[in-house]
């Protein structure tokens, strides 16, 4: 219960006034917290341009004021030691990197990831799991990490953007990604 006598010039405001002001407060700052904590997912298959693209967008969000980790599949590897590149090392990888991005995202961080998550339903899954935005990255360049392509790589097929880095700069892929998914003002 909101007691109208402990706000200033209480005599003039009614409780019902105060209340869609306290509501209006909370739901600015529950969007505000949602947008703060984006996780731009990025997945494709190695030498598509993942990394590349992450570390540029890194560092737009950084310019702007927010706070961001990037997360990468190959460093969280290297890391936790899983060096298994089964179906079974992927999915532990995948989800060690869906846990921490989401414990970011909770804490109101940004995060931008890059791995190679071949399998749909986990992407799918996790999409569903807060403000993810999957990026599918792809190209037709041959870039020289082809000996560790995913054969089963299964790309997405619904609610998420496309970027083909085939002879395109850098820069004109981010725009496209923050045309998809403005990011909020930190302020």
């Amino acid at each position: 219960m909101v007691r109208v006598s402990s706000y200033p010039c209480a005599s003039h405001i009614s409780e019902r006034q105060i209340l869609v002001e306290l509501q209006i407060r909370l739901r600015a700052r529950t969007q505000s917290l949602e947008l703060a904590g984006m996780i731009y997912w990025f997945t494709g298959q190695p030498g598509a341009g993942k990394t590349t693209l992450a570390l540029a967008l890194q560092a737009v969000l950084r310019k702007s004021g927010h706070t961001v980790v990037h997360l990468d599949g190959e460093f969280l590897r290297e890391i936790t030691g899983n060096r298994d590149f089964t179906e079974a090392g992927r999915t532990r990888n995948i989800r060690a990197g869906q846990q921490l991005a989401t414990k970011l995202h909770t804490e109101g961080v940004m995060v931008v990831a890059s791995f190679v998550s071949p399998y749909r339903n986990m992407r799918e899954e996790f999409k569903k799991t807060g403000n993810v935005l999957e990026i599918y990255v792809h190209t037709t360049e041959i870039r020289g990490r082809e000996a560790h392509f995913v054969v089963n790589f299964e790309p997405p097929e619904r609610d998420f953007v496309d970027i083909d880095t085939t002879g395109v700069p850098v820069e004109p892929c981010v725009q496209r990604i923050l045309a998809a998914r403005p990011f909020p003002d930190p302020g």
